[in-house]
């Protein structure tokens, strides 16, 4: 083949994704709803299940289960199917799954009568497992939908709801991790297109990125560096056996267990003279149950119970130094950042390193949480629970000394 055929070829290809993204651009912005879940969704969550029931159409909806991601597809497709069951819908199977045995995945991902049955559908759950699986079952090997994708996004544009678990949230995003690191590992490495990120599916659109297990896995803080490395200015990390709804308007409810994390990075900064990771005035939010927030104005709504709870800072409750050694321990951030907002301090430090043996051990990083003018308190007045908006974040790089006796 001469080098000019090659190049024909080659400028063929890139005309062709050009085209894709055209026209993926030129669609009219979907009408439906997005339920992206935390992972861990427990059988009796009544809220989450209900919620998607209702979003598909209510009782008697038709909804269809992707166990693409799942570990054994056949046994995690059948408990969601039957979980559905349980709330009121008419849940199916699609039996799309690079793992499910005796089967071809790309010839079902591109089977007229599945894509026709899940089109005719109220809505469409992805389950948890590994989203790498989501994607190549589903998408093609030159970037362009299967018609079974194809499917889902069309019930997702007439009004339907797309929702998903863990690897089910993470395709969300039009960027996910794909070959993560440890949090620790992520931060101190960094991160790679190809390697430890990859394309998602892309349903939230391309203005946010979407984590999940967030506070049960200190996953907040792998968050940052993706979305610097994707100029991603706005990120929402969903927490365990929770979930949140995004409406067509760009309206996020919470429902579920406990809450989300927002991270906001539209004035911050890094300082390219420290080769480690390193960020200045980001700013870190905590919408709990119930708790209302506007993507496009910013608006925030608080739960009923929140209405009247709105914290005075000039009457802090606390007044203690708030520090932690393990601020990505199991919902060590949420503590800090609910000990911070009613105290007369205003400043949090917590201190993240890897345990001996790890690469880079001897790197750590702080991790300082500032309350200031523009933050805002919420406190519930049924519940020991709180709604922060607004904290100061800034992390820098720590050199940290292991014993002599390692």
């Amino acid at each position: 083949m001469t080098i000019w055929v090659k190049a024909v070829r080659l400028m063929c290809v890139s005309l062709m994704a050009l085209s894709i993204q055209v026209s993926h651009a030129a669609d009219a912005p979907p009408q439906g709803n997005l339920l992206i879940a935390g992972g861990a969704i427990r059988a009796d969550n009544t809220i989450i299940w209900e919620k998607l029931v209702q979003l598909a159409g209510g009782k008697g909806a038709r909804i269809a289960v992707m166990p693409s991601a799942a570990g054994n597809p056949e046994r995690s497709g059948a408990n969601i199917a039957a979980t559905l069951g349980k709330y009121g819908a008419s849940a199916f199977v699609v039996p799309v799954s690079i793992r499910l045995k005796n089967t071809d995945y790309k010839a079902a991902a591109e089977d007229p009568a599945l894509a026709r049955a899940i089109r005719e559908a109220g809505g469409v759950y992805f389950s948890g497992g590994d989203q790498s699986y989501i994607t190549k079952a589903l998408v093609r090997p030159d970037g362009t939908r299967t018609a079974v994708l194809q499917a889902i996004w069309d019930v997702y544009n007439k009004g339907g709801v797309i929702g998903g678990s863990s690897a089910g949230a993470a395709i969300m995003s039009s960027t996910m991790y794909y070959d993560a690191k440890t949090v620790l590992g992520t931060l101190a490495a960094g991160v790679n297109d190809g390697r430890e990120l990859a394309p998602g599916l892309g349903f939230v659109g391309t203005d946010l990125f979407v984590d999940q297990h967030l506070l049960a896995r200190g996953r907040f803080a792998r968050m940052l560096p993706a979305m610097l490395k994707k100029n991603y200015k706005l990120g929402l990390g969903i927490d365990e056996n929770t979930a949140m709804v995004i409406n067509a308007k760009r309206e996020v409810e919470i429902i579920g267990y406990q809450g989300a994390l927002l991270l906001d990075l539209r004035q911050a900064k890094t300082n390219g003279d420290i080769k480690e990771f390193n960020l200045t005035n980001a700013r870190i939010s905590y919408l709990d149950r119930g708790d209302r927030y506007n993507l496009v104005t910013g608006q925030y709504t608080p739960s009923a119970d929140k209405a009247d709870g709105k914290l005075d800072p000039a009457q802090p409750f606390l007044n203690e130094q708030v520090y932690t050694a393990d601020i990505l321990g199991h919902n060590m951030v949420l503590v800090m950042m609910e000990r911070l907002i009613n105290n007369a301090r205003s400043e949090a430090i917590g201190i993240a390193t890897a345990p001996p043996g790890e690469a880079q051990d001897g790197l750590g990083f702080e991790f300082k949480l500032t309350r200031d003018a523009g933050s805002v308190g919420y406190e519930s007045a049924t519940a020991e629970a709180y709604t922060i908006l607004n904290l100061r974040l800034d992390v820098r790089p720590l050199q940290i000394t292991r014993p002599w006796y390692r």
